[in-house]
């Protein structure tokens, strides 16, 4: 490996996000990462081709796999082949590995939206006025529906989750850096998810988002803990994600910015000098 390390930054700049430019995220990011490392960009249907000549590849927005799950399956086969370093590594439990995680926490207790795919476990769920039905595959609320509870029998199993739909007082994302908390940001308008605020956590809030991180057991890595605030005040996770999270970097101050570009950083260069 050179001094400087050569990185492949995956990013899909175009990706259209409703109220969002994520492609704004990725310039500021790679712009701090260009002092430590040499740098380059790529679309992920082109990550598989080039990523031999870097010592790690970087996915960070590239967008919601579904739209190139052949191209992405393809790029986890040949980097494991090869032994690739990918960041965040492709043994994530999260959203990385579809919502099965939503099934496992559940049944084993965790603090989750209780979460059924079969329908003879539907009886396992509480009561609510309307059940969100989802792909396990899923990604951006693609594929989400809302149905009553006599529908639900009807339904076609084997690919989908059902969960109740939660009355949420508002949702919070808690943002990690490896296993190390770097800021939180919450939507108090339910009806505009996309526009968030600086939240500070309590320390209940925290030892909630960090059981999360210590179920994934990723070492190195950026991470995104989302939950709601159910009515009885108590939180609920939504979606662990350790794919490619959108951090909203924009809706912090800049000196959180900066140091959670240092953190990336440091990280980076751990997961390296560890592999």
């Amino acid at each position: 490996m050179s001094a400087r390390p050569r990185l492949l930054y995956v990013t899909d700049l175009a990706y259209p996000a409703r109220g969002r430019r994520y492609c704004d995220e990725d310039i500021h990011l790679t712009a701090r990462l260009r002092a430590d490392f040499d740098l380059a960009l790529c679309h992920p249907l082109d990550a598989a081709a080039l990523m031999d000549g870097f010592d790690a590849v970087v996915v960070r927005n590239s967008g919601p796999v579904l739209g190139y799950q052949e191209a992405y399956d393809a790029f986890r086969e040949r980097a494991t082949a090869r032994g690739t370093l990918v960041y965040n590594p492709l043994h994530g439990r999260g959203d990385m590995a579809g919502k099965q995680y939503l099934l496992d926490l559940t049944a084993a207790g965790y603090p989750v939206i209780p979460t059924v795919e079969r329908a003879e476990d539907l009886h396992r769920l509480p009561e609510a006025a309307a059940y969100a039905v989802k792909p396990k595959a899923g990604a951006d609320s693609i594929g989400l529906r809302f149905l009553a509870y006599e529908e639900l029998a009807g339904l076609s199993y084997g690919e989908l989750l059902v969960q109740p739909r939660v009355d949420f007082r508002y949702e919070v994302s808690f943002y990690f850096v490896d296993d190390r908390f770097q800021y939180a940001l919450y939507a108090p308008d339910p009806e505009r998810r996309w526009v968030l605020e600086p939240y500070e956590p309590t320390a209940d809030d925290l030892d909630f988002a960090r059981r999360f991180i210590d179920w994934n057991t990723l070492d190195h890595g950026i991470q995104r803990v989302d939950a709601c605030r159910a009515p009885g005040g108590e939180l609920l996770l939504v979606e662990l994600e350790d794919l490619n999270p959108y951090l909203s970097l924009d809706r912090v101050p800049e000196p959180v910015r900066e140091r959670f570009a240092d953190a990336l950083v440091h990280s980076l260069r751990a997961f390296l000098k560890a592999s």
